[in-house]
């Protein structure tokens, strides 16, 4: 990936992450407790795709 690539990546997942925690705000209100474990999830592997292409960009 080219840097530019690479920032793009990065801008659009963080995007997703805000999207996703607003997401599980909602879910949380509504009571759909095992819903939000889902949700919380899915943060975690944004995080760890987050920290990777933080990485790649750092080795560029």
């Amino acid at each position: 990936m080219t840097r530019e690539e690479l920032e793009y990546a990065i801008a659009e997942l963080k995007m997703d992450y805000v999207r996703h925690q607003g997401d599980i705000e909602k879910l949380e209100t509504t009571g759909h407790h095992q819903m939000v474990e889902k949700a919380e999830q899915r943060l975690a592997k944004m995080e760890q795709n987050l920290a990777e292409l933080n990485k790649q960009l750092a080795e560029l």
